[in-house]
Order: structure tokens, then C-alpha cells, then sequence
């Protein structure tokens, strides 16, 4: 990856750090979940409203690190609007190309803004920060009550 393109990715992380998307509880939402990174400390809930199949509205509330907060948000605006099995396979693009063999990683690209990611998979402890949010969403749209944990 180019320099230029690191730098953009680098940006747009810090901005959704800094100004999360969806950083809000929904009221009455149809699922939520609790995920938490031990190691990092990271915590967190996500809420989705479900119409149907469809992701009516996703948000998230809690206290992470940078890249656990950025990609909470990113996820949320990214899935918002899509099916579940949509959003099943943005999970699992997004899950390989952070954790997959290289060839896999390459394809990061197709995932948009979520490519700014990519990087985050030479450092396998920044991995679990980055796919916190997305597991717990599984978790919530299985409707599983257990905590997710990335330990």
C-alpha cells in the first residue's frame, strides 16, 4: 500500500475516533450484545433494530481505544440499511482480510473505508481491537446474551 493511501486510512480512523458514527443507544432496540477486550480494555454494547431481515438502525455505546472506536463506527455506517446476510459477509471480508492469509488481505480495497483497516493485521493484538465490534454484532444478531470477549 502507498504512503498517500496509509496517510488517508490514518485520518480517516483518527476522525472516527474522534467523532464516532451512531455513538448512541437506540430506544427499544430488537437485539443488543456486550463485548469486552480484556487486554486492551476495550468495552462495549452494540444496539440493533431489526425490520424484517433488514438492519433498520445500528449503533454503539462504551469506552475503547482508538481503533476499537473507529471501527465500531465504521461498522455502523457501513451496515446500516443492509440485510443480515449482507452484513454477514462484510464480516466476514472484513474478518479476513484483518486476520486471513496475505493473498486474502489483498482484496481489502473492496471493503471501502473499512480498507483502512488493512494495516491493523501486523499487529495481531490491534487485530482483536478492530473486530471487537463486529463480533459482538454476531452476537447480538444470534440473539446471544453471553458477553463476547476476544480472549
Amino acid at each position: 500500500m502507498s504512503e498517500e493511501l496509509d496517510d488517508l486510512y490514518r485520518e480517516v480512523i483518527l476522525d472516527h475516533t474522534k467523532h464516532p458514527r451512531n455513538f448512541r443507544e437506540i430506544a427499544n432496540p430488537t437485539r443488543t450484545a456486550d463485548g469486552h477486550n480484556r487486554l486492551c480494555g476495550d468495552k462495549l454494547k452494540v444496539f440493533v433494530k431489526l425490520i424484517g431481515d433488514k438492519i433498520e438502525d445500528l449503533s454503539f455505546k462504551g469506552a475503547g481505544c482508538s481503533i476499537s472506536t473507529a471501527s465500531a463506527s465504521m461498522m455502523t455506517e457501513a451496515l446500516k440499511g443492509k440485510t443480515l446476510a449482507d452484513a454477514q459477509d462484510l464480516f466476514t471480508r472484513f474478518h479476513d482480510v484483518l486476520t486471513g492469509p496475505p493473498d486474502i488481505a489483498t482484496d481489502a480495497e473492496d471493503l471501502g473505508k473499512l480498507a483502512a483497516f488493512h494495516g491493523v493485521r501486523k499487529f495481531p493484538v490491534r487485530v482483536k481491537c478492530a473486530t471487537l465490534a463486529w463480533h459482538t454484532l454476531q452476537a447480538a444478531l444470534k440473539n446471544d446474551s453471553t458477553a463476547v470477549s476476544t480472549e
